[in-house]
């Protein structure tokens, strides 16, 4: 198999060459070796981009395009995914320190599932007929319309670099929107390599367009561009902070999570201890059970287990379809965690395996496991992202003690207990009897500092429109002043024309006309929104 991986900025359809000339170096997580020189974006390269972005939308055939159109197109990019999959999952693994098995089927195939699931949306996006009271003696009539938003910055972070991409992207395509996206600094190789994907499945120029660079950079710029109508965003609840205080823009943010798992004495143990999942991806996941609730009766067993297990995994060579663990994504993020597992010792939890760099090249990191952990710890309240399980016994619940709200947990053959615990869980998505379990159909995101709005499901796609209510008014007595009423049919026209500039929203003209005895009247009303 051969693999070509684009390696410069993607901009109005073309690969190009950073302002200045301008790169940096991405690394192998594996050994720590340079994979190659990536254009590396300045403030003009995102003033390019969005204007390209802009010019698509308002001015190319994308924002013409019907959405049956650009359903097939969405299709005909997912097809092409699927055959490039080996391809997109090696330079994954290569780039992001993913297993190969693991890439290939969740960062690649889930990936491939969400296009093709946003594909089927394209024709779907509809409004509504509202009824209102009547203002007597006019009659109403109210409805409602949902339209693309027009240029969307999204901002992915390092763990699941072609999946973040996917899971925004695909639903704001599938809306009419246009995308300027900036991939992690870290993990820019598949997002380069999808937009050539996507010029081979024949999206318009300047419909998707890709800028690694620095967050400080190109993060900020695309956050303050007055030309950027939404801005989506994943990684840190920090950064979601000075995100939401610079904007007016529409925003959805998936933030930290330190989410709680809660193990009661009535469990499958067996299938706890094998879908804790705290180790899946290296625990480089967003909703990785951050801390364990044991019931206290079960807590030594369960801990046994876990270790026995943690034991048994190949720590390796991410391209060796055999390793189970393969390296941190990049070296700041391994020095992070052995650092963290030092506060964790120091404040006295027991560190039962684990909690060390692995003596060998790269950014490998031993699968850790703390008992003892009490509630005042910086390991308990603090997100690792890593593959560090943080165990502590309970007999009454406080799961609920955190400032994160991203996903939870519950192990009960109780169904009783699990409905009760889990409606008093604050979390944006609970599980019971499995973990880390997530579909495209599904809504997914949290509350609280894990931040607000939706990836995946039908509500996505709604998140990257402009809502639009619409309200007419008119008597029986004007038309009837005119013309006999011969027919009852109504017709209404609606003449929707878009006008953009900078910091100005959108301008919709509506044109009522009706059907009166074989002929159109002159229009009997218009609104502006």
């Amino acid at each position: 198999m051969s693999i070509n991986m684009p390696h410069q900025l993607f901009i109005n359809g073309e690969f190009v060459d950073a302002d200045g000339g301008k790169t940096y170096k991405t690394i192998n997580p594996t050994d720590g070796t340079p994979i190659c020189d990536v254009s590396l974006a300045q403030i003009s390269d995102v003033d390019r981009a969005v204007a390209a972005a802009k010019e698509a939308f308002e001015q190319g055939e994308w924002g013409k395009m019907n959405p049956r159109d650009r359903g097939r197109l969405i299709y005909k990019l997912a097809d092409l995914m699927e055959q490039h999959q080996e391809e997109l999952a090696t330079i994954e693994t290569i780039d992001s320190g993913a297993v190969y098995t693991l890439a290939l089927k969740t960062h690649v195939g889930m990936s491939i599932q969400t296009f093709r699931y946003f594909a089927g949306w394209c024709d779907k996006i509809q409004g509504s007929t509202i009824p209102i009271n009547q203002a007597r003696p006019n009659r109403n009539l109210t409805f409602t319309k949902k339209e693309p938003i027009g240029v969307c910055a999204i901002v992915i972070p390092w763990n699941y670099p072609l999946m973040m991409l996917a899971w925004k992207t695909a639903a704001c395509l599938a809306a009419g929107n246009t995308v300027v996206l900036k991939p992690a600094q870290v993990t820019p190789l598949t997002a380069l390599k999808f937009a050539e994907l996507g010029t081979r499945a024949g999206l318009p120029k300047g419909v998707i367009n890709i800028l690694p660079g620095s967050g400080a950079v190109v993060g900020q710029r695309l956050s303050d561009h007055p030309d950027v109508r939404k801005l989506g965003f994943t990684g840190s609840t920090e950064i979601g902070k000075q995100i939401m205080k610079s904007n007016v823009k529409k925003v959805s943010l998936e933030l930290g999570g330190k989410s709680p798992l809660i193990i009661f004495s009535d469990c499958d143990m067996d299938k706890a201890v094998r879908m804790v999942s705290v180790f899946f991806n290296k625990g480089e996941n967003c909703i990785a059970a951050g801390r364990l609730f044991v019931e206290d009766s079960i807590h030594d067993q369960f801990v046994k287990k876990v270790v026995e297990e943690v034991k048994k995994m190949k720590i390796g060579d991410p391209l060796d379809r055999s390793t189970d663990h393969g390296p941190q994504n990049h070296k700041a993020h391994l020095d992070k965690l052995v650092e963290y597992c030092q506060i964790g010792v120091k404040e006295g939890a027991t560190l039962v395996c684990g909690g060390k760099q692995v003596k060998r090249p790269g950014f490998f990191f031993e699968p850790t496991v703390f008992t003892d952990v009490q509630d005042h710890m910086y390991i308990a309240k603090e997100e690792s992202f890593g593959p560090v399980m943080i165990i502590s016994k309970f007999k009454s619940g406080r799961a609920n003690a955190t400032e994160y709200g991203l996903a939870s947990g519950v192990f009960t053959r109780d169904i009783s207990k699990a409905l009760y615990v889990s409606e008093r869980l604050d979390a944006g998505t609970v599980f019971v009897n499995t973990y880390n379990k997530t579909d495209v159909a599904s809504p997914f995101g949290g509350f609280k500092q894990s931040g607000y709005g939706k990836d995946l499901g039908e509500k996505n796609c709604h998140s990257y429109c402009m809502h639009f209510i619409f309200g007419f008014s008119f008597t029986d007595t004007e038309l009837n002043s005119q013309h006999r009423m011969v027919s009852v049919e109504k017709f209404i026209i609606i003449s929707s024309k878009y006008f953009w500039s900078s910091g100005k929203s959108f301008s919709t003209v509506c044109t009522i006309f009706w059907k009166v005895d074989g002929a159109e009247s002159s229009p009997k009303g218009s609104c502006v929104n």
